[in-house]
């Protein structure tokens, strides 16, 4: 994003700890907690140059917080990072730092979140069929995984019999639209926001992982390797193939009856369950694609 921005007029500058990269016309600062030299400190020192930019490596407490959002009001770009499981947990992280809801939510631009995955090798993949049990752990239907053309590396010279070759990103991109500043000012819990956001359009790190592994660019296993399995983790239509929220009903795409909930007591079932457990209900009266049918004494 610095190099994208930078040019002779604009006037960047960072706060690091420690400087990972060496940026040409950028003016970098290296922390030294010992002898006084601080997120903060530096930060206020900053302010009297005037920058355009301030990129502040970590927002880890509340004083450097409050500069950063101090540096927002008056004009500044800041960019940060904070340490959080997704995108709408920043804005909890944010709040729970001391940050006042409403300069949380007039301040804010958007967050990006973002893992790295491994590549599968472009000369040695080849298709495969994941097992049952990564197909269980991320909510997919084995008839769904039919209709998809899942991809591994299964080694060669070139990624010295690894299978995989280079990295690739996951993202996830919360925009701070209006109704989204609303709910945040208005006390919204972590869940009620990602919730917003979705409906708003974000992609989700678990729907953008399962499109990737859906395009052979990585694999189910390297998935559950990065991903932390939650219940907003996305699945496929196994009629369409879009991805989709495991909560919902019916495919927004093409309307195909997607649910996974028994029809008896409502409770959420997995796929490979042949009796309801919360309520005994037996397979045949539950509504859960590719639910294996119990044998008949």
């Amino acid at each position: 994003m610095i190099n994208a921005m930078r040019d002779e007029v604009t006037n960047i500058v960072t706060v690091e700890d420690p400087i990972e990269y060496n940026l040409d016309g950028i003016n970098q600062v290296q922390i030294n907690s010992a002898i006084g030299l601080t997120f903060a400190g530096c930060l206020k020192s900053i302010l009297r140059q005037d920058p355009n930019v301030i990129l502040i490596g970590e927002i880890r407490d509340l004083e450097t917080a409050e500069i950063a959002f101090r540096a927002a009001m008056t004009g500044h770009l800041v960019l940060s990072t904070v340490h959080t499981n997704d995108a709408p947990s920043t804005i909890t992280r944010l709040v729970d730092l001391g940050v006042p809801r409403y300069l949380v939510a007039s301040l804010v631009m958007g967050v990006i979140a973002q893992r790295l995955v491994r590549s599968v090798c472009p000369r040695c993949r080849t298709d495969m069929s994941p097992s049952l049990e990564s197909l269980v752990s991320l909510r997919i239907s084995p008839e769904s995984a039919k209709e998809i053309s899942f991809q591994y590396g299964k080694g060669c010279n070139y990624c010295n019999y690894l299978g995989y070759q280079g990295r690739a990103g996951l993202y996830e991109i919360l925009e701070m639209t209006p109704s989204l500043r609303e709910i945040v000012a208005n006390g919204a819990t972590e869940q009620d926001l990602r919730s917003a956001a979705l409906a708003s359009g974000m992609i989700s790190l678990g729907e953008d992982g399962l499109t990737k592994a859906k395009e052979g660019l990585t694999t189910i296993e390297e998935l559950l390797r990065v991903i932390e399995i939650r219940e907003d983790l996305q699945t496929f239509c196994s009629k369409c193939g879009h991805s989709i929220h495991v909560d919902f009903q019916i495919c927004p795409y093409c309307a195909h009856s997607v649910s996974n909930n028994c029809h008896a007591c409502g409770k959420p079932l997995q796929p490979e369950w042949m009796y309801c457990p919360y309520c005994r209900c037996r397979a045949e009266d539950v509504s859960l694609p590719g639910l294996s049918q119990p044998n008949q004494a």
